[in-house]
């Protein structure tokens, strides 16, 4: 086959070799009962010579041990003020958050250099953000990390209103379903996970791929070395010894929050927006009430008092975020922790409300903001999470969307860094991203205020507005390059370019296993290319003629898969001990850039694996049937939900981008002659627009 690898590379670029630990060396343990190595035992001889006996020091011997100590000083003072030697990678992620760390997993994963420096001695002990939505419960499962945040975290599946003025006792107004069926997802709820949690997940998984975060580095500025073509030369220093340290990077990306040292560094990158007068507090602990909705999500009004936001928490706490009504500014100061708890007494009056203990206290001032840009002009250094937007958390959405900033920018930098994107691409980014931050402080500033002023129908049809958009999966970009809109071809399905691949349930042919199709291919920073059909025997003509056009010398698709091989086998993808079992070889057998899936409706009895063409026949882990629609969330085959419906001989394809985004749908009539090589043209043209041949050196 064309698309084929080089042959003394496995398809997923890993050698067998690697998937072997060496052999381990027993450390040695000095105890008294064992000599060190190398070193008489304690019985013989040598040990059991007498001591020497030394004479005092003489005054000269003192004066010259002297000299010799100050001159070891001096050397090493003289080694300290040297810097050290400049780290090389590809990307430099300053911030070490989710968003940072969201970055850095994904292209280590890819097999892209990167560097990870955070001016913290470790990851976020306490307090921080805590929810997880849909959205980001479906990337960490196609990631493959989501079990262990599924095991330990708080599932929040509604929310309840309270209200009491100075006529009415606090008393309960209704209850919701916080994410009701409309909202089209696995998993209908909040999942409620300490960020530091989300922190050491991330930190284990690269670590198993040699990547280690650089702890008490700060960042200081970026420069361009060698002219507009050179490497960024990033500039840090160690807190404690203030040791300057020097990365050289083809691209940075700042993660380093609301007060990002990267963002002032790039020009007219200023964050743009307001804040609001009223101050929260906020504090996590275990409690101890008679107040009845403590594991929902809940919100308390108190029309004398201010406003309550209750959040469960894992390990049995609970997180109260507590409006302060506050004079001038100078009396914020005292709005310490006892303040703060008694305050939420008072709002929860006249139910019981004390703590065993409390994690973590704080206190924030309400702004929304957006940076004016995400990069800067030449697309070699970026902003993503609370460096490029800044908003209330009381609507759980800051840590997703600084993970999916990430979750965006990963794919398009491995693309780039491999010389297979063009500029069009990298833009992309601020363009879809912004679009969202905007999106985000806009609802923020509504929902924070309907909040603190307690209107319980208007927060409830606010939520029912934007619920889509709470839940991760109304986070839509608009026509761009990646994005290719022709509205005749999706118009009557879910399926959108700019949107989420709806889920959906198949049957997996090759062993008959149900999966949900969005999460059975993993996320190794491909495309994945899906054809769907009613029947592959009709439609064989058009299997052929397609495959074989994609395959030619002279079609795009080939030459990207062929550069990509080339790509891979230098610098292949990062193994892990899991891989043994995922086997991420089964989804780049015929191309590193590119994953093939058939959808078909037939039934297993009547088509073989052999009844494809070979370029298909060597994508069997991805060939499914559309056979199991009461498994669905909507009860419907994946055909369906995805296009509305396809007619007699009909055949679709999908391109979905490696973020799981929709990027272009087309339909054509298998039985016209040319129409897989039209097909083809077709898919080359979309490719086209955002992708390229690299150049040779």
């Amino acid at each position: 086959m064309v698309f084929d690898p080089p042959s003394n590379v496995l398809p997923s670029g890993l050698k067998t070799e690697g998937h072997l630990e060496p052999p381990r060396q027993t450390p040695f343990f000095f105890s008294p009962s064992v000599p060190p190595p190398n070193q008489p035992p304690s019985g013989s001889p040598a040990a059991m010579a007498p001591a020497a006996v030394l004479d005092k020091p003489t005054e000269d011997q003192i004066s010259e041990d002297r000299m010799e100590t100050a001159e070891c000083v001096d050397r090493l003072s003289l080694l300290r003020s040297m810097p050290e030697a400049a780290v090389e990678c590809q990307v430099c992620v300053v911030g070490a958050g989710p968003a940072g760390l969201m970055l850095a997993c994904n292209l280590g994963r890819w097999g892209i250099k990167v560097e990870v420096v955070d001016d913290r001695a470790d990851q976020t002990p306490v307090g921080r953000a805590d929810g997880l939505q849909p959205k980001t419960i479906e990337t960490f499962r196609q990631m493959r990390l989501a079990d262990p945040l599924l095991q330990r975290g708080v599932r929040v599946y509604d929310i309840a209103f309270w209200r009491s003025t100075p006529e009415e006792p606090l008393h309960r107004l209704g209850r919701e379903v916080h994410y009701p069926p409309v909202i089209d997802v696995l998993d209908p709820y909040i999942l409620l996970v300490h960020q530091g949690m989300v922190e050491a997940l991330f930190i284990e998984d690269l670590k198993k791929r040699g990547v280690e975060v650089r702890r008490n580095t700060a960042f200081d500025s970026y420069s361009v070395c060698d002219g507009k073509g050179g490497p960024l030369q990033v500039n840090c220093r160690a807190n404690v010894t203030q040791d300057r340290k020097t990365v050289l990077t083809q691209y940075l990306v700042g993660c380093d929050g609301a007060h990002s040292k990267v963002r002032k560094s790039i020009p007219d990158a200023k964050p743009v927006g307001m804040s609001q007068s009223s101050v929260w507090g906020v504090l996590d602990g275990e409690l101890q009430t008679d107040f009845p909705d403590i594991w929902s999500k809940t919100l308390v009004y108190s029309q004398e008092h201010g406003s309550i936001l209750i959040i469960p928490r894992e390990r049995n706490m609970t997180r109260f975020y507590i409006e302060l009504k506050t004079g001038p500014k100078g009396d914020r100061n005292q709005l310490g922790q006892e303040f703060v708890m008694q305050r939420a007494k008072e709002i929860m009056a006249p139910f019981e409300v004390g703590w065993k203990y409390i994690e973590w206290f704080g206190r924030y001032q309400i702004g929304q903001r957006v940076a004016s840009r995400f990069c800067d002009n030449h697309l070699r250094a970026f902003l993503a999470g609370d460096a490029s937007h800044t908003h209330s958390p009381k609507a759980a959405q800051g840590m997703n969307t600084s993970m999916h900033d990430a979750w965006n920018l990963a794919w398009k930098l491995n693309l780039a860094s491999r010389g297979l994107a063009k500029q069009t691409l990298l833009a992309s980014y601020e363009e879809e991203r912004r679009k969202i931050a905007l999106d985000l402080v806009n609802f923020d500033y509504e929902h924070a205020n309907q909040i603190a002023g307690g209107d319980a129908v208007a927060l409830a049809e606010n939520f029912k507005t934007n619920v889509r958009f709470i839940s991760g999966i109304g986070a839509e970009y608009g026509e761009n390059a990646i994005n290719m809109v022709e509205p005749q071809t999706w118009v009557m399905g879910e399926a959108k370019p700019g949107c989420l691949l709806p889920p959906a349930k198949v049957t997996r042919y090759l062993d008959s296993n149900p999966v949900d199709i969005q999460l059975d291919i993993p996320k190794l920073g491909q495309f994945t290319i899906y054809l769907l059909m009613w029947d592959v025997h009709q439609s064989r003509i058009f299997l052929e003629t397609f495959c074989q056009a994609i395959a030619s010398p002279d079609a795009l698709v080939n030459q990207l898969s062929a550069a990509a091989s080339v790509s891979y086998a230098k610098q292949p993808r990062a193994p892990a001990p899991e891989d043994i079992y995922l086997r991420p070889e089964r989804y780049t057998a015929v191309s590193h850039l590119f994953t093939f899936g058939l959808i078909t409706t037939m039934p297993k009895s009547e088509i073989e694996v052999s009844d494809l063409p070979a370029l298909l026949q060597d994508s069997k882990w991805t060939f499914y049937l559309d056979n199991v629609p009461e498994q669905d969330t909507r009860g419907t085959l994946c055909t369906n939900k995805w296009l509305g419906s396809l007619g007699p001989g009909e055949v679709a394809i999908v391109n979905v981008r490696p973020d799981g985004y929709v990027g272009s749908i087309g339909r054509w009539d298998s039985s016209i002659d040319d129409a897989g090589e039209e097909a083809a043209k077709w898919l080359d043209t979309y490719y086209d627009r955002f992708l390229q041949v690299p150049t040779a050196a």
